[in-house]
């Protein structure tokens, strides 16, 4: 078995939202932010609109959904790859339930992904579908929460 290697990632988020008197109460201040890392384009961030965040901006909680998804992706197309499941298309839908908590906080209960995928062959379909669990093991985001990640994926053959 391989050792283990370490990767270390580092982001910067910068509040763009003081509009003058800083947090002096709930309503004094924007949600608006920016998130950034080195050499990539920044994303303008907020809280969700039921949080008094701008609907027009990424929020956390889409953040994380998208960053499910991404991963499963990358993953599925890796286990394909390795198991002779040509993909020649794939899009996801993914959901996600959040629930508040009495207390002003909250969490995620479940995301469900929706991968839409496309297949060279009929002979691949079945053994397609059967591969979102090995992407989901290996998943680096799906293993880091604690919530469940389910699956309902829907696999076609190209040209039919």
């Amino acid at each position: 078995m391989p050792s283990a290697r370490q990767h270390a990632y580092e982001t910067e988020v910068v509040w763009t939202g003081n509009l003058g008197t800083g947090t002096s109460s709930y309503r004094s201040y924007g949600r608006d932010h920016t998130a950034s890392a080195a050499g990539l384009p920044t994303i303008l961030g907020s809280a969700d609109r039921t949080f008094h965040g701008d609907p027009r901006r990424w929020n956390p909680e889409l953040l994380l959904l998208a960053a499910l998804s991404q991963c499963h992706l990358l993953s599925y197309l890796h286990v394909c790859a390795v198991n002779g499941v040509v993909v020649t298309g794939y899009t996801d839908r993914a959901a996600g339930t959040m629930r508040e908590t009495g207390d002003g906080g909250g969490r995620f209960t479940e995301v469900v992904l929706r991968p839409r995928v496309e297949v060279a062959s009929a002979e691949m379909a079945e053994k397609a579908r059967s591969l979102h669990g090995e992407a989901n093991r290996l998943c680096f985001i799906a293993g880091s929460v604690n919530f469940p990640v389910r699956h309902e994926p829907t696999v076609t053959v190209a040209g039919s």
